[in-house]
């Protein structure tokens, strides 16, 4: 790392000797990156959102951005998707592929990387989830308010302060300053419904109702589920009302001009058949990026599939910082200066264990017009532990299923899969029609899986062989077994020891 610090300074030594030969200092690029947690693309106005006003706020930061309409997370879940972000490493290789901590991971954290380079680092939200282990380097979690208070997750208010705070301590330092903020919203509690009750004093500004909500396709109409996404769409709105007070505060600090911005959210809605899933509505993002003077204002990529997989390389490249030798994402730069990039046609996409460490392993890659799933965990009795299983949704559908065929279908897949997925999403984006064995798209099928094992031996994937011998169930269920294996003795290593009581003396 010292070798690596002492290159960098070099470097930015380098760009200032530079800049005074030509009688000016380029003064670094700041970074803002910001997350919303747990909410679906297409709730997003700009994206296709059937109930207008959900979020005025991000229609406007799309309108002075360059936003992707093939974006994609790479994982369901929060925790290993926010790490390979951080590391530009799929989880198999960053070693966070669940909620457990890595202690040495051997890769450089994006924290790491610019602070070496000279810059102020610090997070809002998510902290503990935004690194392979905790306390992490960051020179400050601004969760922390002034007074030793924490901010409260879903207090839009807060969220200002806390960027605020950041941008001054940056500048007391002389330093350029990358802030990772963390936006809670949509993440269940939803609106209105606070942990341990009581009423929720941070309201959004603008309320849903049960009447004017779209029921996504994937989901079923029925009123209790629309009561529910009315609770998550006014969330989302709360989400917007966060974003607000995070971009107001960054313009009043007069670095509007000198930031880079990247804004996308961990994962899709927190609903049955989204979150801790791997299908289309669980990992496509609302990915959009700000560098004034690179990027258009309002321009679309429609060519380009990217992924978070690819944010640390095109970050160090924006910023003018050294990549990691060791890397499996590729920098999209150039994407973002209006070039064309060859070999954009896919995005893969993997899952390991949910935060109860129940162990699932599923691969999937996924095209502009199709997705291929390989879930090898799936041998009809296994049921997935999803997250989702204590939403109304889930117990709605678990209620409704006694009585409808339709819907013991639906749940069956729900709770156990199948081995194997395939579904044409240019059509069938709320993949309701899995054409596995459709004979009209073995050709498909044939070629995503081999790209599929192309990329496990590229990257040195441990499951490559399971998926090789994807067609023996035996061979199959063992691998899975010896995987839940590990991770039950995992949890029985970090799970607290009971405390022995003494015995009184007589």
């Amino acid at each position: 790392m010292k070798a690596h610090y002492f290159l960098t300074s070099l470097y930015s030594l380098g760009l200032f000797l530079l800049g005074n030969l030509y009688g000016e200092e380029k003064k670094p690029l700041n970074l803002l990156l910001i997350t919303v947690d747990d909410m679906s693309c297409d709730s997003v106005g700009v994206y296709g959102c059937e109930l207008e006003g959900t979020t005025p706020v991000m229609d406007r930061l799309a309108s002075q951005s360059l936003r992707f309409d093939y974006a994609h997370v790479t994982v369901g879940n929060c925790n290993p998707c926010r790490n390979v972000m951080f590391s530009g490493l799929i989880s198999h290789n960053n070693k966070v592929e669940g909620f457990y901590k890595v202690t040495d991971p051997g890769w450089p954290h994006m924290v790491d990387l610019l602070k070496d380079a000279g810059y102020y680092a610090g997070i809002r939200g998510k902290v503990t989830h935004s690194s392979p282990y905790q306390p992490y380097d960051w020179d400050e979690d601004l969760t922390t308010l002034e007074d030793g208070s924490k901010a409260h997750i879903k207090d839009a208010k807060s969220y200002g302060e806390s960027t605020a705070r950041g941008i001054a301590n940056a500048k007391k330092q002389g330093k350029p300053f990358f802030l990772s903020v963390n936006i809670s919203d949509p993440h269940k509690p939803f609106w209105s419904q606070v942990r341990g009750g009581g009423e929720d004093p941070y309201q959004p500004s603008r309320i849903f109702t049960a009447d004017e909500v779209p029921v996504p396709g994937f989901l079923f109409e029925d009123e209790a589920v629309r009561e529910e996404l009315a609770l998550y769409y006014s969330s989302v709105r709360r989400a917007d009302d966060c974003l607000n007070q995070v971009l107001r505060a960054l313009k009043k600090s007069g670095e509007w001009e000198n930031t880079m911005i990247v804004f996308l959210s961990d994962h899709g809605m927190p609903l049955p058949f989204a979150k801790t899933q791997l299908y289309h509505h669980s990992t496509r993002t609302p990915l959009m990026v700000r560098i004034p003077g690179v990027t258009k204002d309002g321009r679309v990529d429609k060519r380009h599939m990217v992924s978070v997989l690819d944010l640390l390389p095109t970050v160090m490249d924006a910023l003018g910082v050294e990549k990691p030798s060791r890397l499996d994402g590729r920098s999209f730069y150039p994407i973002l200066k209006g070039e064309k990039q060859a070999d954009r046609d896919f995005i893969i996409k993997q899952y390991h264990e949910n935060s109860g460490r129940s162990r699932d392993p599923m691969r999937a890659i996924q095209t502009k017009t199709h997705l291929y799933l390989f879930n090898p965990w799936s041998n009809g009795e296994r049921i997935f532990a999803t997250a989702t299983n204590g939403t109304v949704t889930c117990k709605r559908m678990i209620e409704l299923a006694k009585n409808d065929k339709a819907m013991n279908e639906r749940l069956n897949l729900y709770r156990y899969r199948v081995p194997q997925e395939l579904y044409q999403v240019k059509r069938d984006p709320d993949c309701l029609q899995n054409l596995i064995d459709s004979s009209n798209n073995q050709e498909v099928k044939n070629k995503l899986q081999k790209l599929l094992e192309e990329w496990m031996v590229k990257t040195g994937d441990p499951i490559l062989e399971c998926f090789r011998k994807r067609e023996d169930p035996a061979f199959v269920e063992a691998y899975v077994q010896k995987l839940e294996s590990e991770s039950e003795a995992r949890r029985k290593a970090s799970a607290p020891k009971p405390k022995i009581k003494k015995k009184k003396k007589s």
